[in-house]
């Protein structure tokens, strides 16, 4: 009788240790919406279509990237259910796709939705619903605003401080300059188009001679760069997505005209903008990067770019290789992996963007050295430097030194 007690006894501690132990892992994994045991549902918004649909290679490289992901087992065991829809670029298609990611396909969080515009358009109410609206492809500014927008976080260095840093060089190189500005007609060019004006100071007054909007609905803005030509400009500065990136060089060109070119970053891309603008138009054209670029032979032994080609050879084989919008996708998909890595099992929306706000000095691989992503509760801009670049026979050249793009950087 004594012994059965004395075993009764074992059971019910063990039972007791058992229940102890499966309390504790449950409390340990905390997830919301869009997050089991096995997977995590992240969605994106990309212009697969429409006037910005250069840029839907980053979704593509973004979704081959989380593959790669998946294959080696996923994050903490579980698999990225990447779910990615095209909005043509157009802000009340992204409102569209945004309510379908949240409210139907019920994702965990929205991430590197492309393009000032449709961000826009989905901001309020991604914060309205405390949904991460996390690491957008568009630098806008307006992004780095915690207090106001805590769900809301950019990527990239932001166009007002790119605007600042082309004023810097101007200063120097050419203060004399009589410029004149082809941007597009809202939120993003004019963000551009206010950090160059910040930047030049009262100088501004007299060295811009010469502003053309355009609109993105229009086929073509070779009028434009015929008026900016007409009206005596020597230095164009091109605040412009791809599609028309590409044609102000060509129209450039076409002119016989050869003022200092200035062309922004996102419209950067060899494969995407210089080779369809043609590499002998694109001659000596300025812009600023913080990615490396494939075909740049200083990298040919760099660990992270063999890492690069390795993953297209075995995850996105058909790509252009020289297209820096692929080099985008993949340093913006490591991030968030960084992120949700971070997160354990806590994968609760507030967490994610708790460890999204707290990042250290991540050197991501194809990020140019000593360009690193920081985070924190107050500051809501992970990329925030950038180098000077000239494009030079069929490759962009770097020269001077890594600048800061911060305000008084």
């Amino acid at each position: 009788m004594v012994m059965i007690t004395s075993r009764l006894v074992t059971f019910t501690a063990a039972i007791a240790i058992v229940a102890a132990t499966s309390s504790n892992a449950l409390a340990q994994k905390k997830y919301d919406t869009g997050v089991s045991d096995t997977e995590i549902k992240i969605g994106n918004i990309m212009p697969y279509s429409g006037p910005a649909s250069a840029y839907g290679i980053i979704g593509k490289t973004q979704a081959a990237y989380f593959n790669k992901i998946n294959a080696e087992g996923g994050i903490n065991g579980r698999k990225i259910n990447f779910i990615s829809y095209d909005d043509g670029y157009s802000p009340p298609k992204a409102v569209e796709q945004a309510r379908k990611l949240v409210e139907s396909d019920e994702v965990l969080l929205v991430y590197s939705p492309l393009g000032t515009p449709p961000n826009s358009a989905i901001q309020k109410y991604m914060n309205v619903k405390k949904v991460p609206h996390l690491f957008l492809a568009t630098g806008a500014t307006k992004w780095n605003d915690p207090k106001e927008f805590p769900w809301t976080m950019g990527w990239q260095p932001n166009y007002q401080s790119e605007g600042r840093i082309y004023a810097k060089y101007l200063m120097k190189e050419k203060p004399a300059g009589k410029i004149g500005i082809l941007y597009q007609n809202d939120d993003y060019g004019k963000d551009m188009l206010k950090g160059l004006k910040d930047g030049l100071g009262d100088k501004g007054a007299s060295m811009i001679i010469a502003e053309e909007p355009y609109e993105t609905s229009v086929p073509t803005i070779d009028s434009q760069v015929v008026a900016l030509k007409s009206k005596g400009v020597d230095v164009f500065i091109s605040f412009t997505t791809p599609k028309f990136a590409a044609q102000s060089i060509k129209k450039t060109a076409e002119l016989g005209w050869k003022p200092l070119f200035i062309l922004n970053n996102v419209s950067s891309s060899t494969g995407s903008v210089i080779k369809p603008a043609g590499f002998e138009n694109s001659q000596d054209v300025i812009s600023a990067t913080y990615l490396k670029d494939p075909s740049d032979p200083q990298w040919k032994d760099d660990l992270g770019l063999k890492n690069f080609d390795t993953f297209l050879t075995r995850h996105l084989a058909d790509v252009n290789r020289s297209d820096t919008f692929v080099v985008y996708g993949y340093s913006s998909a490591q991030t968030l992996v960084h992120v949700l890595k971070a997160c354990g099992d806590n994968l609760t929306r507030e967490n994610v963007m708790k460890q999204a706000a707290n990042i250290k000095k991540l050197q991501l691989e194809m990020a140019l050295p000593g360009i690193q992503i920081n985070t924190s509760a107050t500051d809501f801009a992970p990329i925030e430097q950038l180098q000077l670049m000239k494009f030079k026979g069929d490759r962009w050249e770097m020269f001077g030194d890594v600048i800061s793009g911060e305000v008084g950087g």
